[in-house]
C-alpha cells in the first residue's frame, strides 16, 4: 500500500487555536499579497481555518468567486459563520487536502495558503498542486512562521523547552516547523522560475497583545492537539507542560516582554 502524504495538523481545532487564528487578517497575515488583488479575481484559499482572512480576501475580490477549503469539515463550519456575519455572498467551501486537490487545472487566478505549508508531509508536491489549479499568469501564494526564528525576551526556560518540544511535536507528525526559510526553496524544487521571495514579522510587545498571545499558548499548551500529542509521544510530561503553561502567563505579565514572530512569504508566477 502506498503511503499517500497528508496534512497532519499538529495543533488541532481547539477554542484556544481557533482563538489564535480568528484574529488573523489579511492585513496583518497575507500584505505580501494584496498588491496582487482586484475586483473579479477568482481565489482558492487553501487551509482557510476559521475565514478571517477568506473574508477579507473575498471583501477584496468581490464580485470574484472565492473558494475556501480545509480538511476539516468542523473548521469549515466555523468559516462558514464567520462568512455568514460578514454577509459575503461570493465564497464557496468544501473539504480538500492541498497534497489532491479536487478541482480541475487552470482553475482559479490566485492560490493562497497561510500556515499550511508547514504541517504537510510533502510540501512540494502540495505546492505543485496550487500551481496546477492555477491559470496561467495567476499567482501561487504562500507565507508560513519559522518557529526556530522565535525571539523572545525574558528568556524564561520553560519556553525554551516550549519550542523544542514543539518542534520534536511538529516533525514527528511529519510536518517542518520551519517552514518560512523553506518557502523559496520549496517553490524553486515544485518547478517555479518566477518567484518573489519576502519575510514579515509578527510582533507581540504591548500589554493587550502579550496578554492575547501568552494566554492563548498557556492554554493551548495544556488543551490542544499539541499538549495531545506531546503526551501520547512520551515527549513532555504533564508537569512540564503545566510549567510552560506558567511560563507563557509569566511572560504576558512582564511589562518588558517581547516576542517576534519570523514569516517568509512567496509570490510564485504560474
Amino acid at each position: 500500500m502506498i503511503d499517500e502524504p497528508r496534512a497532519n495538523y499538529t495543533h488541532g481545532h481547539h477554542e484556544s487555536v481557533l482563538r489564535g487564528h480568528s484574529r488573523r487578517t489579511a492585513e496583518d497575515s497575507a500584505a505580501y499579497l494584496l498588491p496582487h488583488l482586484r475586483p473579479g479575481l477568482s481565489v482558492l484559499d487553501v487551509g482557510c481555518g476559521p475565514g478571517t482572512i477568506t473574508g477579507d480576501l473575498a471583501a477584496r475580490v468581490a464580485p470574484g468567486p472565492v473558494t475556501a477549503v480545509d480538511q476539516f469539515g468542523a473548521v469549515l463550519d466555523v468559516a462558514r459563520a464567520e462568512i455568514q456575519r460578514r454577509n459575503l455572498s461570493n465564497v464557496s467551501f468544501a473539504t480538500a487536502d492541498v497534497h489532491r486537490l479536487d478541482f480541475p487545472d487552470d482553475t482559479f487566478d490566485v492560490v493562497h495558503a497561510h500556515q499550511v505549508l508547514q504541517h504537510v508531509a510533502d510540501p512540494v508536491r502540495a505546492l505543485r498542486e496550487m500551481r496546477r489549479v492555477c491559470r496561467p499568469g495567476g499567482v501561487v501564494a504562500a507565507r508560513d512562521a519559522d518557529y526556530a526564528g522565535f525571539v523572545w525576551y525574558p528568556r524564561l526556560p520553560a519556553l525554551d523547552l516550549w519550542l523544542d518540544l514543539y518542534q520534536k511535536a511538529a516533525r514527528a507528525n511529519r510536518g517542518e516547523p520551519d517552514a518560512g526559510r523553506r518557502l523559496l526553496s520549496w517553490a524553486l524544487e515544485a518547478g517555479f522560475a518566477d518567484i518573489a521571495p519576502t519575510g514579515s514579522l509578527w510582533c507581540y510587545a504591548t500589554p493587550a497583545t502579550r496578554q492575547w498571545w501568552g494566554g492563548m499558548w498557556a492554554d493551548r499548551i495544556l488543551h490542544s492537539g499539541v499538549a495531545r500529542e506531546l503526551l501520547r509521544l512520551g515527549l513532555a510530561t504533564p508537569a512540564q507542560l503545566e510549567e510552560i503553561s506558567a511560563a507563557w502567563r509569566a511572560w504576558a505579565a512582564a511589562p518588558d516582554g517581547w516576542l517576534a514572530i519570523p514569516h517568509g512569504e512567496i509570490i510564485c508566477r504560474a
